[in-house]
C-alpha cells in the first residue's frame, strides 16, 4: 500500500494520512528493508520515474520517521506468498489492532491464530 499512496495517492495515500493522524505504526527490521529495497527496484525495472522514486522515498522515509520498531520473535506461516508473512510477523509482535494492505494475498487470509483486521484502504478510512 505504501508504494501505491507514495506514487499513485488516491486511496491509499488517504489511509495513510489517517494512519498517521490516528494510528499507532509499526515497522520490523524485515519492513525496513523492503522499505529500502523496493524503491530501488521499482526505479532499475523502469516501474516508475525518477519523480515518482524521490516522491516514493520521501513517503517511505516520512512513514518510518513516524513508525515503532518491533522485533519479533515468532515467524508466522500463514500467507500463500511467503514473503507477506514478514507483515503478519510484525503485526503479531505490535499487537496490531489492524493491517492495511491492498495486496490479495493478504486479504484473503480468513484464520488467523491471533485477533488482527486486515483491510483493504478503502475500508480502513470508512470502518476504522
Amino acid at each position: 500500500m505504501l508504494i501505491s499512496a507514495f506514487v499513485f495517492g488516491g486511496v491509499p495515500e488517504k489511509a495513510v494520512k489517517k494512519a498517521f493522524a490516528d494510528a499507532d505504526i509499526y515497522v520490523s527490521p524485515s519492513l525496513l528493508k523492503e522499505y529500502r529495497d523496493v524503491p530501488m527496484a521499482l526505479a532499475s525495472e523502469g516501474k516508475i520515474d525518477a519523480v515518482q522514486l524521490e516522491g516514493l522515498i520521501s513517503g517511505i522515509a516520512s512513514f518510518v520517521t513516524n513508525a515503532k520498531i518491533v522485533y519479533p520473535q515468532k515467524r508466522m506461516s500463514v500467507c500463500r506468498d511467503p514473503k507477506d508473512n514478514m507483515l503478519l510477523d510484525c503485526c503479531l509482535t505490535a499487537r496490531a489492532d489492524f493491517l492495511v494492505t491492498g495486496d490479495r494475498d493478504m486479504l484473503d487470509i480468513t484464520a488467523l491464530p491471533f485477533e488482527l483486521k486486515i483491510l483493504t484502504p478503502k475500508k480502513f478510512i470508512t470502518e476504522a
